[in-house]
């Protein structure tokens, strides 16, 4: 399954035929939500808030639905990792249903 959407003028180009830039052109909407963070962080619009499972300061952009590219969950690379690993369920999201203990 790809994650195509119609040409976006804030996706550059992806002309060369590198891993990197296949896997951003088979996946635009998640590179689209990549991007959109990094230019947020970059111009103040979208601050770093520490990981919401341990308190750490180095923290990841993780995005739980691509559509909404600013809706973000800081996790430490740990956390990131592990989410992607077990699961949503390993570490619910606030007010979504759950358990939260």
């Amino acid at each position: 399954m790809t994650d195509k959407t119609p040409a976006d003028p804030a996706v550059p180009a992806l002309t060369s035929n590198t891993r990197q830039t296949n896997w951003r052109r088979a996946n635009l909407l998640k590179y689209s939500a990549h991007l959109a963070v990094r230019r947020a962080l970059a111009s103040g619009r979208l601050t770093k808030a520490p990981c919401e499972v341990c308190g750490a300061a180095t923290v990841d952009a993780h995005h739980d639905r691509y559509d909404r590219p600013l809706e973000v969950r800081w996790l430490c690379r740990t956390h990131h990792v592990k989410l992607h690993q077990y699961g949503e369920d390993m570490f619910p999201v606030a007010g979504r249903g759950g358990s939260t203990g």
